[in-house]
């Protein structure tokens, strides 16, 4: 019987910790938006001077738009930020894919 406690009392354990985890995750991603949402409506030039030269230039077809992505790496985790530029050289939309 106290091996059930035991078990049951591990369970517990492991169930709140896989929960702290994902809320830091959330957190971590929420702050992420936000800092990346603070650049839209900005000119490619300031997109440039606050994220540096892009690791890649994609070109829309049938418009004028292009994706600047950035692409890094933490903890084997390869990270992958796109922003759109629209033909007036502003940052219209963007996209951030495992980025904490």
């Amino acid at each position: 019987m106290n091996i059930k406690y035991l078990f049951l009392i591990l369970i517990i354990i492991l169930l709140h910790n896989c929960q702290s985890v994902s809320k830091k995750i959330d957190e971590n991603v929420q702050k992420e938006e936000s800092e990346l949402s603070k650049l839209l409506n900005t000119s490619e030039e300031e997109l440039k001077i606050k994220m540096g030269k892009p690791d890649k230039i994609n070109f829309k077809n049938g418009n004028r738009n292009r994706f600047y992505i950035y692409k890094s790496e933490k903890f084997k985790i390869k990270c992958e930020r796109r922003f759109e530029i629209d033909s007036n050289d502003k940052v219209i939309g963007f996209s951030s894919k495992n980025c904490f």
